[in-house]
């Protein structure tokens, strides 16, 4: 997976749990749930959602490094290669 791929899975992710978000707004390194004005909920939403189109498990020692598209690519890159 490269980075494009892997920024338009976490998108689609968001858009997803969050449809009214926007996403063109979001830097690289905002924290979602700041961004966005996601709740717990909706996080751990977003968390399964990316699971499920990646087929990657995401542990939860996983979690704080995905707060962020960087963050969230970066996971994605280095567990696919």
């Amino acid at each position: 997976m490269n980075r494009t791929d892997a920024l338009d899975v976490v998108k689609e992710s968001i858009d997803y749990v969050v449809p009214d978000a926007d996403l063109d707004t979001l830097g690289p390194d905002d924290a979602f749930r700041d961004a966005l004005e996601m709740d717990s909920l909706d996080f751990l939403s977003f968390i399964e959602t990316l699971s499920k189109r990646t087929g990657i498990r995401i542990d939860d020692e996983d979690t704080p490094q995905l707060t962020t598209l960087s963050g969230c690519a970066d996971f994605l890159i280095a567990r696919t290669t």
